[in-house]
């Protein structure tokens, strides 16, 4: 079977992909699972440690990046939170051995569109790079559970704890109205009759608006402020 009928059949796979992993072996992991994905080999660049991926990512701009939080330099939130700020639309997923509340809740904080366990199966794996491909945000099963069981202990948010944003357009509010409904890019590109990546372009401007980074934090900003349901 070829690695092109793989690929998912709705989206143009972004590339280059950076894979941000010391370990040989999990590296090589990726690598087959990219690949039966539908990337190809010169579409995937690896890096060892924090300063080779900032090294990559400043002569080269990255489409995904894929990346470990332990790391020989560092921690790779430190990664993530400079490639948010660079990029609020970039895909990063955390595919790490790392379970602790700390870990999770800081590199999702620090922009990760998904945190994955390393333990998962390489279909699992494969499955949420897809998802993540599709605009989605996934989230490994126990790392959900472990976010769920915090939720009582995050404080309702009141009026008066976040200023002004600026005020979307008509098209935007649309999109993002399909957006909380969970609807992928190209699923608001068919309900509107425009392209996928006119929906992207819309996206990145909410984002920009809404001063977040995800799917799921334009959402809740918008309902916080007032501007869905």
């Amino acid at each position: 079977m070829s690695t092109a009928s793989l690929a998912p059949d709705d989206v143009l796979l972004p590339a280059p992909v950076l894979v941000v992993e010391d370990d040989r072996l999990m590296r090589q992991r990726l690598s087959r699972i990219l690949d039966e994905i539908g990337y190809a080999q010169e579409a995937v660049r690896f890096s060892v440690n924090l300063a080779e991926a900032r090294a990559h990512v400043s002569q080269q701009p990255v489409a995904m990046v894929l990346v470990d939080l332990g790391l020989p330099d560092g921690n790779g939130m430190e990664l993530i939170q400079e490639l948010r700020v660079h990029d609020p639309a970039l895909w990063i997923l955390v595919i790490s051995a790392w379970s602790t509340e700390e870990a999770i809740l800081g590199a999702l904080q620090a922009g990760a569109t998904g945190y994955l366990l390393k333990e998962r199966d390489d279909l699992e794996v494969s499955l949420s790079i897809r998802s993540a491909l599709r605009g989605g945000a996934p989230i490994d099963p126990f790392i959900a559970r472990r976010i769920l069981a915090l939720l009582p202990k995050v404080p309702l948010h009141t009026p008066n704890d976040a200023g002004e944003v600026e005020a979307l357009s008509a098209r935007e509010s649309e999109i993002l109205e399909w957006v909380s409904r969970g609807l992928s890019n190209r699923e608001i590109a068919d309900q509107l009759t425009i392209s996928r990546y006119t929906v992207e372009c819309h996206i990145k401007r909410i984002y920009r608006k809404l001063a977040v980074s995800s799917r799921t934090r334009a959402v809740s900003k918008a309902r916080q402020h007032g501007l869905l349901p």
